[in-house]
């Protein structure tokens, strides 16, 4: 009989599948099951993935099934977090739909939200003090992102001053890290805890999430501005790195701000890109650490971040 060979694509089509399964089989609230509905999964993805790297593919049904059931907490989670990122943003459509504060009002997606992470952090109790323990910091790190964030963006542009000493560029890959590295980072470490690991294999996955986590976020950013977009929290940071002797003017308005970015367009895009490769060449350095178990998933690991990256990256025909 001829052995079956793991491929990347095939292991994630199998593994959405299965979480699409567990989701509706685990959440009863149409409501946020709806919620939940046309996300990419990343996050569980990748705790599915770093499960199956530490298990070697040998795990049974009932620990299979237990990991699934964790990866539903991590997606409840980030979800929670896109239903209040959509209400402090002001945004009206999330994955081609209307954001769910629209449609219910913001005192129901508040609260909703709220539900979606007591409901989350109820299944990461359930797998013990250490996933509780994981969640709960997590989230922390998230919320305080966010503040951050909140405080960037509300702050008037004109007592921003951007030049090659500002510190506005270390700002920006602070927010990230808290608010979507972190994330990814606890997703695979959690991956980790359900296969029993312990000990330094704990941190290598930490770190390994991170910088997918860091490469993705700039990945979207970059996709975002391809299209126009020019965030506060995005493009002050960049042009931080890129006007080496001006400063934002008092009476900088955002047709200027725009004529900035213009002009700088091509660096930016360059500077993106090699901040994503360095990322995405850390992570796949982490993933041929001598404390992952030996397998054909540890190979799939490796390949992972490139393969995440352009597919967002797909969007604006960029490859990494």
């Amino acid at each position: 009989m001829k052995k079956q060979v793991l491929t990347l694509d095939g292991i994630i089509t199998d593994a959405k599948q299965d979480l699409e399964k567990k989701i509706t089989s685990t959440i009863s609230d149409t409501k946020i099951v709806s919620i939940l509905e046309g996300g990419k999964r990343l996050r569980p993805l990748l705790a599915h993935l770093v499960f199956k790297a530490c298990m070697r593919g040998k795990e049974n049904f009932d620990q299979y099934q237990k990991a699934l059931e964790g990866a539903v907490s991590i997606e409840l989670a980030h979800n929670a977090s896109l239903v209040h990122d959509d209400i402090i943003d002001k945004d009206e459509e999330r994955r081609g739909k209307p954001t769910f504060h629209t449609k219910e009002g913001i005192a129901n997606a508040l609260l909703t939200g709220h539900r979606m992470l007591a409901m989350g952090f109820n299944i990461a109790l359930s797998h013990g003090k250490q996933v509780a323990k994981l969640y709960v910091e997590t989230w922390d790190v998230v919320v305080n992102g966010e503040i951050d964030e909140v405080d960037f963006n509300r702050k008037d542009i004109n007592s921003k001053e951007v030049s090659a000493k500002s510190k506005i560029f270390d700002t920006y890959i602070k927010i990230i890290e808290q608010k979507t590295a972190i994330l990814f980072s606890s997703a695979c470490k959690a991956g980790a805890i359900e296969a029993n690991m312990s000990g330094d294999i704990l941190k290598v996955f930490a770190d390994y999430g991170r910088e997918i986590g860091l490469a993705y976020q700039l990945a979207d950013d970059l996709v975002d501005l391809a299209k126009g977009e020019l965030i506060d929290s995005v493009i002050l940071p960049l042009l931080s790195r890129l006007e080496t002797t001006t400063k934002i003017k008092n009476s900088l308005k955002e047709k200027e701000i725009r004529e900035k970015f213009t002009k700088h367009s091509s660096e930016i895009k360059q500077l993106y890109i090699d901040e994503i490769k360095k990322h995405v060449r850390n992570a796949e350095k982490l993933s041929k650490s001598d404390v992952i178990p030996s397998s054909s998933y540890k190979g799939l690991l490796t390949d992972a971040p490139t393969y995440i990256i352009n597919k967002m990256l797909k969007e604006i025909n960029v490859t990494i």
